[in-house]
This record gives C-alpha cells, structure tokens and sequence, in this order.
C-alpha cells in the first residue's frame, strides 16, 4: 500500500504535467480579429479624409465654420478688452478673471483666411487647368481621385503625356521662330547656345 501511494503520485503528476499549456507554459492564443465593418468603416474614413485634404472646395467649406467662430471669439474678446481698458481709465476696478489675449485670436483669425485664400486660389488654378484641358485636349482623362469613372472614349494617361509633351515642343518651336523674326527684324544676332549640346 505505501509503494502504491507514491506510484499514484507519480503518475497524477505526470498526468499534469503531459496536460495541454502545462510545462511548456500556455499554449499560443489567437489574437481577436477586429470586425470587417470596423477595418472598412475606418478605410473609408480615411480615404474621405484625404480626397478632403486633396479638394480644395471641400477643405474651403470645412473652414468655413471655423472662421465664422474666430470671428466670434474675435469680437468677444475685442468687446472684454474695450470695457476692461474703459474702466481702468475711469479708475473703476476691473474683472478679475483671465481675458483672452486679443492679438493671439486676430493672429488665429487671420492664419485660417489665408488658408481660405490658398484654397480659393487652388480652386481657381485646378478650374483654370481644367478649362485650358478641355480646350486643347477635348479628349477626357480618368483621374486619380476617380479611378473607377472611365469612359470608353477617355484618353489613357501615357498618351496624354505624349500629347503634353507634342504641345511643349510646339509651343517651344513657336517661340523660337517668332524670337528669330524678331532678331531679324531689329538687325540683332542671336547669341549662341550655351550648355549641354551647345558651344562656348
């Protein structure tokens, strides 16, 4: 009976230790894997951000708020500064909480409309390029923000950089021969080219 005690022993603790996460410590979890709807919800908030911080109407109307409650605070603060001045010149006791700087909210007030002025001129040049596209390059080109919007008739990108580069050479021609009309005309010589390709 004594040696059989011992044997039990042996074996409930060999029991124990063969058990699974036992010797070798416990076992590897799985880490839990965040829901599809999280990882696309959050994908898509991302991408809506950056086609805002890349269209510069949408950054002008995302503004817009905020300059209207710098402007309020601006006010505020210049009305909290005229009555506290008003009454030290009378000799009256002043408010004693904190008033707002008035030179830190003009400064703030004055940084978001230059970013309004830069989306507006950046709206106004992306118009202007479009316009100038349209003119010269009826054909359409798919671009980044909208990849899947291609048209059948749109002209793929490598080609448009062909017709770019046709249009700077032609423009660059134009320049060349109207500039030698000019030398011609006023009896000038034209200097001659410098740099690679050129003599000294």
């Amino acid at each position: 009976m004594a040696a059989s005690q011992p044997q039990a022993a042996a074996a409930s603790s060999t029991a124990g230790v063969s058990g699974p996460g036992s010797s070798g410590g416990p076992g590897p979890q799985q880490q839990p894997q965040p829901p599809a709807q999280l990882v696309g919800s959050a994908q898509s908030g991302l991408l809506q951000q950056q086609q805002q911080d890349f269209d510069p109407v949408q950054r002008y109307k995302m503004l817009i708020p905020q300059l209207k409650e710098s402007l309020q605070t601006l006010m505020k603060v210049a009305a909290q500064n005229l009555i506290q001045n008003t009454n030290i010149d009378n000799g009256q006791k002043s408010s004693d909480g904190p008033i707002q700087r008035f030179d830190k909210c003009l400064e703030e007030f004055y940084a978001l409309c230059d970013q309004l002025e830069l989306c507006l001129r950046l709206a106004h040049e992306c118009l202007s390029q479009s316009c100038d596209s349209a003119k010269h390059s009826p054909t359409l080109v798919p671009t980044a923000t909208k990849p899947d919007a291609v048209q059948p008739d749109s002209l793929p990108y490598p080609q448009y950089l062909a017709v770019i580069k046709a249009q700077i050479a032609c423009a660059k021609d134009i320049h060349t021969a109207l500039l030698d009309c000019a030398n011609k005309v006023t009896g000038k010589t034209p200097a001659p080219p410098t740099g690679p390709g050129g003599t000294l």
